[in-house]
């Protein structure tokens, strides 16, 4: 036991094992990932932008957005270039500070980002069914806190897990079967108990995904009913539209970290779970904006205007 004790403490590499070892391939997915990339990298900060600049875009619902697309470009950016890297590299090497990096922002994002569309979730909730009382409701003090308290509480849950998780012995194989440092691979290397830390995972993993699945799901339960009960069948359908966009995204983020993260480790799960991983760390973020932008008349408009405004001048 004390060997292995010894041996953890000098891991300095893990080997990041990515989707596939043919070369060809990677070069291909290397392509893909890139061009997707760079499609969220730029529809998130042409978000952002674009709220921060344009008057008619400070509302919560925007505010919300904005930071959704703060931590959309922040997400991508902890684990893309470094998986871009080793598709053209020989060494698929991460550095013992940077696998817990890594796995430290992972967990940190995704929490607040699970907070954030919780949040929008309660705005579309308090415009729709209580549109008298929204300035009130969502005034400024809360909109602060509801943005805040996401990131301390997502960093708090982050570095507890991240602690937990390098706090285990490593040895033998240091072959992190993923393209980035998830939780689930690594405590399958460890050489030593794991229960603490698994109990930990599928408690926090548990609480926060069925909490906030519990707000956005009651708070659109309300939101339909109250769409059904519009007179105006060209409202209803706007309104079905706009709700079945913001639902969509909720499903592929929240359906395919359930998958991950809710059942039994095995090596069979965590090879399924790398397909799984590509829609919540890739398809996710680059859909958002999107999303959000393409079917929204204010940000189309607002684009618009910043086209506009820049040939002008």
């Amino acid at each position: 036991a004390m060997r292995l004790q010894h041996f953890s403490t000098t891991v300095t590499t893990f080997i990041l094992m990515g989707l596939t070892d043919n070369p060809v391939l990677q070069k291909i997915l290397f392509g893909v990932f890139l061009v997707t990339y760079l499609v969220t990298l730029v529809g998130n900060l042409c978000m952002i932008f674009l709220i921060s600049t344009n008057s008619h875009l400070q509302t919560p619902m925007y505010l919300f957005l904005g930071h959704l697309s703060f931590v959309d470009i922040c997400y991508s950016s902890s684990i893309t270039p470094n998986m871009l890297y080793n598709f053209l590299s020989d060494q698929k090497t991460i550095s013992y500070a940077g696998c817990f990096t890594q796995c430290l922002l992972f967990i940190t994002l995704v929490i607040t980002e699970f907070h954030i569309l919780a949040a929008m979730a309660l705005d579309r909730y308090v415009a729709i069914c209580r549109p008298l009382h929204y300035s009130t409701r969502m005034s400024k003090n809360v909109c602060i806190c509801l943005v805040t308290v996401p990131y301390t509480y997502g960093f708090l849950n982050g570095l507890s897990q991240a602690v937990l998780t390098f706090h285990l012995s490593f040895c033998g194989s240091l072959e992190i079967n993923h393209f980035y440092c998830a939780d689930p691979p690594l405590i399958l290397l460890a050489c030593c108990d794991t229960y603490v830390k698994k109990m930990a995972l599928f408690i926090v993993a548990g609480f926060t995904l069925s909490s906030f699945l519990f707000i956005i799901l009651l708070s659109y339960l309300f939101i339909f009913v109250a769409i059904l009960r519009m007179h105006s069948a060209e409202g209803r359908h706007k309104a079905f539209s706009a709700c079945g966009s913001y639902l969509a995204t909720v499903t592929i983020f929240y359906g395919t970290l359930f998958c991950m993260y809710l059942r039994p480790l095995s090596e069979k799960s965590v090879e399924e779970s790398k397909i799984i991983a590509v829609f919540y760390t890739f398809l996710s973020p680059m859909l958002n904006p999107l999303i959000y932008s393409l079917r929204n008349k204010d940000v189309i408009h607002a684009m618009q205007q910043a086209i506009r405004g820049n040939l002008f001048h």
